[in-house]
């Protein structure tokens, strides 16, 4: 059996992991609108509905991010972690 190594939380790149994040999912949702002239009915919604979903998604990711700012603000460090 192999051994099991735990990593340790390094929220210190944090903020930039969860800005590409948004990034990400701010291309998806332009890249899904250009799609919407080409789907069905049935299609459009469905895209509709997921870009709705990433929107909620980015809304989280950018608490998150100024939760993670305030963090890096206040001194966390891999000692206190």
């Amino acid at each position: 059996m192999g051994t099991n190594k735990n990593n340790p939380d390094n929220r210190l790149d944090n903020v930039e992991k969860i800005q590409d994040a948004i990034e990400n999912t701010e291309e998806n949702i332009i890249a899904a609108n250009e799609t919407l002239s080409f789907s069905s009915g049935e299609e459009k919604q469905a895209i509709q509905d997921k870009n709705e979903r990433r929107r909620k998604s980015i809304d989280g990711m950018k608490e998150e991010m100024q939760d993670e700012q305030e963090a890096r603000e206040n001194g966390y460090s891999n000692d206190n972690m």
